[in-house]
């Protein structure tokens, strides 16, 4: 993970916190969580906040949020003191146990990452998957090349064909497209695939 977007979201976690419980629930992950997420252990790598752990957990999922922040994490931990939070980075998420979820949310953080990271990070989403367990990957999508907003925050500029060479051979996909995020407004792509027997 990005060292100065992570101190990024460790110098303003209450006002990240506060802006995503202000937007719109997220209805199109939500519908599709529903609609491809195994009964069992979910895993949302990156979890901000916690609002996506608390709706899975909710929604009836054995769920635990992991992030790289600190203080983001403190802030779930203040607004859902009753559910599971700990401190793992991306691409190599130590910590966190191999072939141990049933399903992985993966919202709108592997942008964060240098672009040499990323294949690292999908296979070890991948890794701590059970086999025929369901990865849901998101990235904000960025053209051209490498940018960082105000905050600081990167946003790596890589190709979907990058995901999916993480994918093959490991993975089927369930769902591989482009909209525009309920939740942010901002073009998002979304991979659904289920871990397959290698």
């Amino acid at each position: 993970m990005d060292p100065v977007t992570i101190g990024a979201y460790d110098a303003g976690a209450a006002g990240f916190a506060k802006d995503w419980h202000d937007q719109p629930a997220p209805a199109d992950l939500h519908g599709l969580v529903k609609g491809f997420f195994r009964p069992g252990r979910v895993a949302d790598i990156g979890c901000g906040s916690g609002r996506e752990v608390a709706f899975l957990a909710a929604a009836g999922f054995d769920a635990i949020g992991y992030d790289a922040s600190d203080a983001l994490l403190e802030q779930a931990r203040l607004r859902y003191p009753r559910l599971s939070f700990q401190t793992a980075v991306l691409p190599g998420l130590a910590g966190v146990p191999d072939a141990a979820f049933d399903n992985v949310l993966c919202e709108t953080v592997i942008m964060h990452l240098r672009r040499p990271q990323i294949l690292d990070a999908v296979r070890r989403l991948l890794a701590i998957l059970k086999t025929g367990g369901i990865l849901y990957l998101s990235w904000r999508v960025t053209e051209g090349s490498d940018q960082r907003d105000p905050h600081g925050r990167l946003y790596s500029a890589f190709e979907s064909a990058l995901i999916r060479e993480g994918l093959e051979g490991a993975a089927e996909l369930l769902l591989d497209d482009e909209p525009i995020s309920a939740s942010s407004g901002k073009k998002i792509h979304r991979i659904v695939a289920r871990k397959i027997a290698g």
